[in-house]
């Protein structure tokens, strides 16, 4: 799919507002924050989040929206994403493809059973904040450690939720490595599965090594090679997309993010070289 953003992103952070405002990291042209951090953040970090948001493309990934909760969807909220959108020029929003609510807020994300009766479930509630926010949203394919109630692989759980969502995919190429250990599939068989014209970004991340066959999903470390090795894999079969870094503790000086960031772009760049792009 067409994408408004440059290639290379990385998750602003509050601790890294007052670095970026004096520098920006290298080959980072667009950042990405949670919403629920901003929404009403007002003082000294509201007028420096809205002085990058007027100088540089920036997207949202959402902690709360609960997809997959069995509570009814909390339209207040979607409306005031709207209007924060809107203020900042958010160019892209996306969520996890689970659930973090019930008869409370759970503070983590849950894995959506995989079933029939999930998907349509998810897909109606992914249309109606479509319709709110009258944009298309995107959602991630998330870590899992557990699969309750399972009727589906989770490849074809994603596959029907964006085919009948009519929703676009962040393409998180770390969770599919972390999950491919963990639940014992092909990571590069569920990357080619996925639909090609509705990847609107993509994220690497690092993951905590638990044991042999456990791998946590923690946003903080660098990137392992396995998951470089699979993120130049997907840009061979996919093609080049806008290709975020997340990292949310344990980090670094932008120094070493910049040199992550540059990974990105030497991966991208070999590609496109290879199809003869300039």
């Amino acid at each position: 799919m067409q994408s408004p953003l440059g290639n290379v992103g990385l998750g602003l952070r509050r601790e890294m507002l007052e670095d970026f405002l004096l520098s920006p990291p290298a080959y980072s042209q667009f950042f990405e924050v949670a919403p629920e951090n901003w929404l009403k953040m007002g003082g000294k970090f509201g007028q420096q989040f809205k002085a990058l948001t007027q100088q540089h493309q920036f997207i949202c990934h959402g902690l709360s929206l609960s997809l997959g909760s069995p509570n009814a969807l909390d339209v207040a909220f979607v409306k005031e994403l709207k209007q924060f959108f809107d203020e900042h020029n958010i160019l892209l929003y996306s969520e996890h493809l689970s659930y973090c609510s019930g008869s409370g807020h759970m503070y983590d994300l849950m894995p959506i059973p995989f079933t029939e009766e999930a998907v349509s479930h998810v897909a109606d509630r992914i249309r109606r904040v479509q319709d709110i926010l009258e944009r298309k949203i995107a959602v991630e394919n998330v870590s899992y450690y557990a699969a309750p109630g399972q009727e589906m692989s989770e490849l074809e759980f994603t596959l029907a939720v964006l085919e009948e969502a009519q929703c676009d995919l962040l393409l998180d190429v770390n969770n599919i490595y972390v999950n491919s250990i963990n639940h014992h599939y092909d990571a590069l068989a569920f990357m080619q599965a996925m639909p090609t014209d509705r990847i609107a970004y993509g994220h690497v991340a690092g993951h905590f090594v638990e044991a042999e066959d456990l791998l946590i999903d923690t946003h903080g470390a660098p990137v392992c090679d396995p998951v470089w090795d699979l993120l130049a894999k997907t840009y061979q079969h996919h093609g080049v997309f806008p290709t975020l870094l997340e990292r949310d503790f344990n980090i670094p000086d932008i120094a070493e993010l910049s040199a992550e960031l540059s990974h990105i772009h030497a991966l991208q760049a070999a590609q496109l070289n290879s199809k003869g792009v300039a």
